[in-house]
């Protein structure tokens, strides 16, 4: 009988919900499904998949989702799971595609390293898929929850000009350390730094783009290459996440043409708030990581429950000197 519901259930969101997680957008287009109550033996199990357990802003991510279980023990029980790092593309693949296949789990929320990958992997599974912090572009994903990632980068990109220009410089170059090339969320926040800084009346120079692989010690070989090519400094190193920031930042460390560089990062982790506050990093564009993890749980039990629901843009912080010491103090709750 459940199996028989749900399917019903699914195939009325499935018809509305009109290719939600549009994987290469970063808009958010609503997807609402239907209104009809769902009654359900038991919790709904649902397998979520990280893009890596070992990183700070995942066990944040991971956070939030444990936190709607526990305040839903009724509605939810999670298997959450993700490879060493964000570079394990087969073995996150070969996670998704095995959860896949287990008949028991009523649905799964994806947070995917290569999307047209896991886009191919969900093509024939019949059970609600919710993407998170990066989108999937498949009819069978019906929302994607997570940061709008070009909007903020492009708040971090204004940011930066503007505190380039209150320290002294006038010729406001921005180069940046940037994640993996071609995936997603890398794509979208380089578009939205592009936009910021040159809006803003800076010059995002695109031809000296390094990439680094979303790691700090791709970022501090990158950050040696720019310092040997621009020995006169350059206004903005902005990078696709806070390890690449801190790992430039640092690097440049001692270096008299980079003491008033502007350096942005990107995702708002506790180590770099830190160093915001004590003048190693200059600001970081903080994703509400905590409320992707809550609302990602959230939205498939809304599916599942025949509930409305739609794409949830988690928004924002521009993080510096003023505003750090709060955003640390969230972390206590976040992380005890």
């Amino acid at each position: 009988m459940k199996k028989r519901l749900l399917a019903a259930l699914l195939t009325s969101a499935l018809a509305l919900s009109l290719t939600a997680c549009g994987g290469g957008t970063d808009s958010s287009a609503a997807a609402d499904g239907g209104d009809t109550a769902s009654t359900h033996d038991g919790p709904y199990k649902i397998s979520m998949v990280l893009k890596t357990n070992a990183a700070e802003f995942w066990n944040i991510v991971q956070a939030g989702a444990e936190a709607y279980e526990d305040e839903h023990p009724d509605q939810v029980s999670l298997d959450i799971k993700g490879p060493p790092a964000e570079t394990y593309y087969e073995e996150q693949l070969n996670t998704i595609q095995t959860d896949l296949a287990v008949e028991s789990y009523d649905g799964y929320l994806i947070a995917p390293l290569q999307s047209e990958a896991v886009a191919t992997a969900i093509a024939n599974t019949d059970k609600p898929v919710v993407a998170y912090d990066t989108r999937i572009d498949s009819d069978k994903c019906l929302a994607f929850v997570g940061t709008g990632n070009k909007e903020a980068a492009k708040e971090g990109g204004k940011a930066a000009v503007e505190a380039a220009k209150a320290a002294g410089w006038t010729d406001i170059k921005c180069i940046e350390i940037a994640g993996v090339q071609g995936d997603a969320t890398n794509t979208a926040r380089m578009e939205g730094y592009r936009e910021g800084v040159n809006e803003a009346g800076g010059e995002f120079l695109d031809a000296e783009t390094q990439y680094a692989n979303a790691t700090a010690d791709l970022a501090v070989t990158a950050m040696e290459g720019i310092m040997s090519k621009y020995p006169e400094g350059v206004a903005i190193i902005c990078s696709n996440n806070d390890d690449m920031a801190l790992a430039a930042a640092r690097t440049a460390k001692g270096n008299p043409n980079y003491a008033k560089t502007i350096f942005l990062g990107f995702d708002g982790q506790k180590s770099a708030v830190e160093a915001v506050l004590n003048g190693e990093l200059t600001m970081t564009a903080a994703q509400n990581n905590f409320d992707i993890g809550y609302k990602a749980v959230e939205t498939i039990v809304k599916i599942l429950n025949g509930e409305e629901y739609g794409d949830v843009d988690t928004g924002t912080e521009i993080i510096t000197k003023d505003n750090a010491q709060a955003r640390l103090d969230n972390f206590a709750n976040w992380l005890k």
